[in-house]
């Protein structure tokens, strides 16, 4: 075999191989663009332990009307009269609105209203999980508090936890809420993708919590545990970097187990909206 054919089946062969793994590569990147948001809304198939779509006694159930369909959130009122401040709150991903009945009990009881907001397509809510669809929810729940309560416009805290934080965020470029509050979160989705080893360019839902953290005017709490074994505590170092003059509170524990902080993690919110002028009687 002469030498230009010798080179020339080699050449093939080597394009064979590029080929073939460059079909393998489209095919694992047309399957995680299809599989991601089962992968990153996983509460999405569980079902709720409710019989029916009935608030806890004392809770006030609330419809939420975006556009694909009704979203349920439950308030919690202090019955304060509207000069306390009302957190509107984003669980995690894999969790339902029913798993934080007694944390917003524990706000409500620090003198903090709370709006606790299903994800669209979880629970007996309608509508798939999308970050568009998070946004136009949580939207409407800020538009409901100012609408529809007595409550503080001036005082509507956006707090997210995990993937909620991105909700939280972009709550907070979208309206004018008076504080963002974070914990457990990323700096942003296609950030927390790369260390997943997955290429940034294939995230669907583009959550920029540092971006957010960047162009908000008002005061930012961030909380994280430094044994996060999901969400690592350098997103929130990062989050903190992205203005001056933030720091990240530690809270002792990982991601899904910090239950047991909670009255930690509320002490914590009530000074914070405290310093800020954001808890109390109007002067």
């Amino acid at each position: 075999m002469s030498e230009t054919s010798l080179g020339g089946l080699v050449m093939s062969g080597a394009l064979s191989i590029v080929k073939v793994l460059g079909v393998g590569l489209l095919g694992y990147a047309i399957v995680m663009f299809a599989m991601q948001r089962r992968v990153a809304f996983p509460g999405v198939s569980r079902e709720s332990a409710r019989p029916a779509a009935l608030a806890p006694a004392g809770v006030v159930q609330v419809w939420l009307e975006p556009s694909f369909g009704r979203v349920e959130a439950w308030f919690f009122d202090t019955g304060g009269g509207g000069a306390e401040p009302t957190v509107v709150f984003a669980h995690g991903n894999g969790e339902l609105i029913d798993d934080w009945q007694q944390e917003m009990e524990r706000l409500r009881a620090g003198g903090v209203n709370a709006l606790l907001v299903e994800f669209p397509g979880y629970g007996f809510s309608e509508g798939r999980p999308s970050r568009a669809a998070l946004r136009e929810t949580f939207g409407e729940a800020f538009d409901w508090l100012v609408e529809s309560t007595s409550v503080d416009s001036a005082r509507i805290v956006a707090y997210g936890r995990s993937i909620g934080g991105g909700a939280a965020a972009d709550l907070a470029m979208d309206r004018p809420v008076g504080a963002l509050a974070l914990q457990s979160t990323f700096t942003s989705t296609t950030a927390l993708a790369r260390e997943m080893l997955l290429p940034g360019f294939l995230v669907r839902d583009r959550f920029d919590n540092r971006r957010a953290v960047a162009d908000f005017g008002g005061p930012v709490l961030l909380l994280h545990g430094q044994d996060d074994d999901v969400i690592s505590y350098s997103h929130a170092l990062v989050l903190a970097s992205a203005r001056e003059g933030l720091e990240v509170t530690d809270i002792a524990c990982a991601h899904n187990d910090c239950g047991s902080e909670w009255p930690h993690i509320v002490a914590t919110l009530t000074h914070f909206l405290g310093t800020n002028g954001l808890l109390g009687s109007r002067s």
